[in-house]
């Protein structure tokens, strides 16, 4: 009788490695909205006002466990003047002047 050896599984899949200049889009997110809201309960409850996202959503955005989606990301730039130029400088297209001012 022959005895059985372990089973090789081989990986599958694709494995992202990423550099040391990736974008840390989640902390810049949550810096972001609370230097614009603070981080109280009122600042959590105004975003949700915006979005219509769930308190716990937003809860997370603010610690920087997640970020916002694009759909989220859109409209609390819309609202957010410090989300829309994080989102200008994250892009790398932000050139330090104020839009309106043009």
């Amino acid at each position: 009788m022959r005895i059985k050896m372990g089973t090789v599984v081989p990986k599958k899949g694709t494995i992202v490695h990423l550099g040391t200049d990736a974008i840390d889009y989640r902390g810049a997110s949550a810096l972001a909205l609370r230097l614009e809201l603070g981080s109280t309960h009122r600042a959590t409850k105004t975003v949700m006002r915006w979005i219509g996202a769930s308190e716990r959503t937003v809860k997370y955005w603010f610690a920087g466990e997640r970020g916002p989606s694009g759909e989220h990301l859109i409209l609390l730039a819309r609202h957010s003047d410090m989300v829309f130029h994080m989102v200008l400088l994250q892009t790398g297209r932000y050139d330090g002047e104020d839009p309106e001012v043009r």
